[in-house]
């Protein structure tokens, strides 16, 4: 029912910054709450950010607090994460995530998720 194609992932510097951004298929964007996951070598994929419908409220895992910051763009279906100052403790892959539930770990946080986007950020 809902796409989700996630991008901008990449290898950086510790410090440096990267933007993912999310294109979600069909009309309905807008009827959901919108969130970043993400998902580090034998961990469970955690919660990251996520964003209401109308993109009024915002909410994030202690960990990115200050650093990213999730938005979206609902005339353009599409949710993006800017992520400054990365540590490598970011790395990770990042996932796109519809009608998720907030501060919530696990595949079932969310009923609809992208094919995940690779952030690898070094020393």
């Amino acid at each position: 029912q809902v796409q989700l194609v996630e991008s901008g992932g990449g290898l950086v510097q510790a410090g440096g910054s990267l933007r993912l951004s999310c294109v979600a298929s069909g009309r309905t964007f807008g009827s959901y709450a919108m969130g970043w996951f993400r998902q580090a070598p034998g961990k469970e994929r955690e919660f990251v950010a996520v964003i209401t419908r109308s993109g009024g409220s915002t909410y994030y895992t202690d960990s990115v607090k200050g650093r990213f910051t999730i938005s979206r763009d609902n005339a353009k279906n599409t949710v993006y994460l800017q992520m400054n100052s990365l540590k490598p403790e970011d790395t990770a892959v990042y996932y796109c995530a519809a009608d998720t539930k907030i501060y919530c770990s696990g595949y079932g946080c969310a009923d609809y998720w992208g094919q995940g986007t690779q952030v690898t950020v070094s020393s």
